[in-house]
This record gives C-alpha cells, sequence and structure tokens, in this order.
C-alpha cells in the first residue's frame, strides 16, 4: 500500500522524525567536539593574555601575528609566573583564576555581591607584566580585552575583541595600528588614577606623546571608542586594590 504523501499527518511524522534525527546528530556531534572546542577556546585565550603581554610573532610591518596553538601552552605556561584573584580587596594566588568568567564576576561586582577578579602576573625580558582582563560595551554588542602594566602603570600591551561592532570601523580596535597606541602610556596622571582615553580630539595622530592619556580615536567609530575608554576606566576601578600593591609611584 502506497503512502500518501500529501497529507498533513504524513507532513507531521516526517517533520518531526527529521526533528529527532537531526538533533541526536547535533548532540552527537556536540558531545564528541565539547573536548576540542574547550581546548581551542583555552588556547585563544592564552594567546590574547600573551599578546597583551608584548608575546607574538609580530614583525615590524605585520598584523596580528599569535603565539601558534601548537605552542602556546608551553609558552604561556613559561611566561605566566602566576595566576591570582581579587576578592573583597584582598589578593590571593589561585591557580583557577584562568577559568573565572569576567562578565559574570564583573556583574557581580557592580551589583554589589562578592566578586572573583583574575590577575595574571607574568614576565618578559627579565621584566614583570601584571595582565588585568576587562570587558565592556561597544556601539552593538560586547566588547573585552586584556591591558598588561608594569610597576609603574605604564602599558606593556593590550589586546581588545568585539562580538559585533561595524566591520571596517568599531571592528578595527582589534586590530595592531589601534592596539599599539595604547603600548607606552600611563594609566596615571600626576599620581592619580586616570585611565587612557580613546579621543577625536587627540592632536597627537602618530601618538608620539605618551603622558597625555590619550590615544587617537578610530574615525567613524565613536562609541566603540568611547566603550573601550569606558571599558578601561572600569577596569581601573575594580582593581585598584590591587595595583595599589604593585604601584612603585
Amino acid at each position: 500500500m502506497a503512502i500518501d504523501t500529501d497529507k498533513n499527518g504524513y507532513t507531521i511524522v516526517f517533520a518531526i522524525i527529521m526533528v529527532i534525527v537531526v538533533g541526536s546528530l547535533l548532540a552527537f556531534l556536540a558531545s564528541g567536539l565539547g573536548e576540542r572546542i574547550r581546548e581551542n577556546e583555552r588556547f585563544e585565550k592564552q594567546q590574547n593574555i600573551l599578546y597583551a603581554m608584548g608575546v607574538s610573532e609580530n614583525t615590524a610591518d605585520s598584523g596580528v601575528n599569535f603565539i601558534p596553538t601548537d605552542v602556546v601552552e608551553k609558552e604561556f605556561n613559561e611566561k605566566v609566573k602566576g595566576q591570582y584573584v581579587l576578592t573583597n580587596g584582598q589578593v590571593k594566588e589561585d591557580n583557577q583564576a584562568f577559568s573565572l568568567d569576567v562578565k559574570k564576576e564583573l556583574a557581580a561586582l557592580k551589583s554589589g555581591q562578592e566578586a572573583k577578579l583574575p590577575i595574571y602576573m607574568g614576565e618578559k625580558d627579565g621584566k614583570k607584566v601584571y595582565v588585568l582582563p576587562m570587558y565592556g560595551k561597544g556601539l552593538w554588542d560586547a566588547i573585552w580585552g586584556y591591558i598588561s602594566v608594569d610597576e609603574n602603570l605604564v602599558v606593556q600591551g593590550v589586546y581588545f575583541d568585539h562580538k559585533a561592532e561595524t566591520a571596517g570601523l568599531g571592528a578595527n580596535i582589534k586590530l595592531r595600528f589601534f592596539m599599539d597606541d595604547f603600548i607606552g602610556e600611563s594609566l596615571l596622571d600626576n599620581g592619580s588614577y586616570s585611565g587612557i582615553v580613546v579621543s577625536k580630539t587627540n592632536n597627537d595622530p602618530l601618538n608620539k606623546e605618551k603622558d597625555d592619556n590619550e590615544v587617537d580615536a578610530i574615525a567613524g567609530a565613536t562609541i566603540t571608542g568611547n566603550g573601550v575608554s569606558v571599558m578601561i576606566k572600569e577596569t581601573l576601578k575594580a582593581y585598584k586594590p590591587y595595583l595599589e600593591t604593585i604601584r612603585t609611584n
């Protein structure tokens, strides 16, 4: 007996079977690839932290070149000498700092709840650097990254990323020409915590002045740039108790 494929019942049964088959296949793939996905996420995070420390494969005229994934874990373990957590103004060593969700922890802090803020103490060329994660809001969605400083709170490097900023405009915060401008800038202004402003009125487009607490804005990306400025300022506010312990001037 032939099946009447024109009936609504056939369409419904067929759709249910396809949903079950496809759903099962996707669940199987997700389960099988879960470990690989988590591994790639770990490598990417390690690459970003190292990049903020100034550890990369950049050349003078290259774009952003991360430490390759096949060696990044080894490089990370060598360069990052300690992981710490800032909680209620107190800093404690914690090897689980890497696994913390910065977005959730900062949200908890803003709502007055206890938060654990991760800190990475690294070493590059015999010099200590302190890496702080950041999270903020751009034009369309989240922006985030890392900033590293020395004991004088001079920036040694940054890494920025975004979820949905406009291509060719706000999305350029993750390009080298923008991130490199932050290197050498200070988070202090006459001894007070100031941060770094992404400024449209900056009169130093080549970024030769390193004592003005400003970098040149990206044309057409004012709101994203403002988001970066606020993100850095909020990071300073959250991590100030820790920064006071490493600051030498």
